[in-house]
């Protein structure tokens, strides 16, 4: 299943690295990535899309899902 979610703080390269680490930890996830430029980040996994934004948040960014 692939899960996408909007998120807003991403700026460069390192914001997009820092959010897919975040997407990474949560259980679940077998591969993440992010766009500053869509202001994206797309999950493959089985992960709860709550448990996903509640990473991305605590990351310091902004996600809906």
């Amino acid at each position: 299943m692939t899960t996408t979610l909007t998120v807003e703080g991403m700026s460069c390269d390192g914001c997009e690295k820092s959010v897919v680490e975040a997407l990474e930890d949560v259980d679940g996830v077998e591969n993440a990535s992010a766009d500053h430029e869509s202001d994206t980040a797309s999950v493959e996994g089985d992960a709860d899309p709550l448990d996903l934004v509640v990473a991305v948040d605590d990351a310091g960014y902004e996600a809906k899902a």
